[in-house]
């Protein structure tokens, strides 16, 4: 990747943003891109030009092109994507403008307090990997999301991985498992179902180590009634969270989809429900997922072969 580049100035074509309607309670809106299809360097500059100062000197300080254009993508990718929210209620916004900053733990949230207008209540998280970045969005609830390639190899023995960082109950589940390909698989979905629950809290990692609470799968429910993917299966599980703080309590205000993404990612997201029913049982949770091109183009893979349920709601 030419950095250089990165200098020139180029003009937003704003009206490839096209306004949305925030999320409604429950729903989840899911944006990915991979960073392959992206290969004009004209577009790139453009991605940059969008972001501030401070998010320029982070994309330069990279080490290598891969990471330096990951690093791009996900600002990029952030900022046109809230952009398309945030225009419904104050016209024409630049993603330019858009200001962020970190709660007490260092997650990334929107910075409104210059606004002379009511901002949406959104919240929003990231999550990449060097083939796929990813965004999701909420209105009023938090939420965590993770993606990890599904052909990860872990570098050490799975089990002795799991048992430095997983619950008692989530090792039984692993060594259970006699054949080690899917035996790493499960690993992989129970690390992003984890990755996800700890950036929904907020807190950190080391506030919220992944030793202190399950994750568990509850017996499955018919797919038809979460409406969420491609029917590829006749039920997908349910994914509760149990605490270690109270282990008698099922953390009944959390609730997680897993999906296999575009045949190539796990991808987990966390959110809370909103507090009109929190307590109340499974509520469905609706999911839009994007795979987009900021500014070039955007296609609904929701409901598609690209979009399969392997477990959620609770």
């Amino acid at each position: 990747m030419n950095v250089h580049c990165f200098q020139r100035s180029f003009s937003l074509a704003s009206s490839s943003l096209a306004p949305l309607q925030l999320p409604s309670p429950m729903e989840t809106h899911f944006w990915y891109v991979f960073p392959d299809e992206v290969r004009s360097q004209s577009l790139m500059n453009q991605y940059f030009e969008l972001l501030s100062p401070c998010e320029k000197d982070n994309v330069l300080s990279m080490r290598g092109d891969q990471l330096k254009k990951s690093a791009l993508l996900a600002r990029a990718l952030v900022r046109t994507t809230i952009a398309r929210y945030v225009d419904q209620t104050n016209s024409h916004v630049d993603p330019k403008s858009l200001k962020f900053r970190k709660n007490s733990y260092g997650k990334p949230e929107m910075d409104w307090q210059t606004a002379d207008w009511q901002p949406p209540p959104l919240h929003f998280n990231i999550s990449h990997t060097s083939s796929l970045i990813a965004c999701g969005v909420t209105a009023d609830a938090p939420i965590g999301i993770d993606v990890e390639e599904k052909n990860r190899k872990i570098k050490t023995n799975v089990l002795a991985f799991a048992r430095r960082y997983f619950s008692s109950h989530e090792l039984e589940h692993l060594a259970a498992i006699t054949d080690a390909e899917i035996q790493r698989q499960e690993f992989m979905k129970l690390w992003t179902l984890k990755e996800a629950y700890v950036k929904a809290l907020g807190r950190g990692f080391s506030a919220s180590p992944f030793n202190t609470f399950t994750i568990r799968f509850k017996p499955a429910i018919t797919k038809g009634e979460s409406h969420l993917f491609k029917d590829t299966d006749n039920k997908v599980s349910e994914i509760v969270v149990e605490s270690f703080d109270n282990p008698s309590i099922l953390t009944s205000n959390w609730q997680f989809a897993l999906m296999d993404l575009a045949g190539s990612h796990y991808a987990a997201i966390c959110t809370e429900k909103a507090k009109f029913i929190e307590g109340s049982g499974r509520v469905p949770m609706k999911l839009i997922v994007r795979r987009t091109i900021p500014l070039v183009e955007d296609e609904q893979t929701t409901g598609t072969d690209s979009v399969v349920a392997i477990g959620g709601l609770t």
